[in-house]
């Protein structure tokens, strides 16, 4: 009767523990989740968040000052159409006060939506007709917010373009705002 019980194993038999899958199996996940949190902390120090403002409540207040821009753009009934050509590196634009021509310098920024060192800011004086043609060898495909003003900064105009999926925009003051 002197029979080994099967509970226990010869010391010959028992492999190591690194020797076994369980172990490795184990240990997989939180090896898993220490890279991901490494990846996960290079990713926000290596790319800064640009939407977020230092100063907000100013920000804040200026949103009036803003709208009453909005509102000065829109009792002049003032209207856009800008066209990209990447042939000849130009933006193509008229603007238009109730259909007559706007006389005076304006400005048109281009506004990258996430990154703030893309922005673009470019100055023109329209013709007798209202057109202007300004340089800009490459324009980058991506959604901008476009904001154009005259140099007193007294009103403006805003719209988005998806630039390549539109070709050319229009934009317009809100004319049902005026009643």
């Amino acid at each position: 009767m002197n029979t080994p019980s099967p509970l226990f194993h010869r010391a010959g038999s028992v492999k190591p523990w690194y020797a076994q899958t369980w172990p490795w199996l184990l240990m997989l996940g939180p090896a898993l989740v220490i890279l991901a949190g490494s990846y996960t902390c290079w990713l926000a120090f290596s790319r800064p968040d640009a939407l977020v403002v230092d100063d907000y409540y100013q920000q804040g207040k200026a949103i009036n000052q803003d709208l009453r821009r909005n509102q000065a753009a829109t009792s002049l009934g003032l209207t856009s159409t800008l066209r990209y050509d990447p042939t000849a590196g130009k933006i193509i634009g008229t603007l238009t006060s109730f259909g007559k021509p706007v006389k005076g310098k304006i400005r048109l920024l281009l506004v990258h939506s996430t990154q703030p060192k893309k922005d673009i800011i470019l100055e023109a004086e329209p013709d007798s007709q209202g057109e202007f043609s300004l340089a800009l060898p490459m324009l980058e495909k991506t959604r901008w917010r476009v904001l154009i003003e005259n140099e007193k900064r007294d009103w403006r105009l805003t719209g988005t373009w998806m630039w390549p999926q539109q070709s050319h925009m229009d934009i317009s003051a809100d004319i049902a705002a005026l009643n």
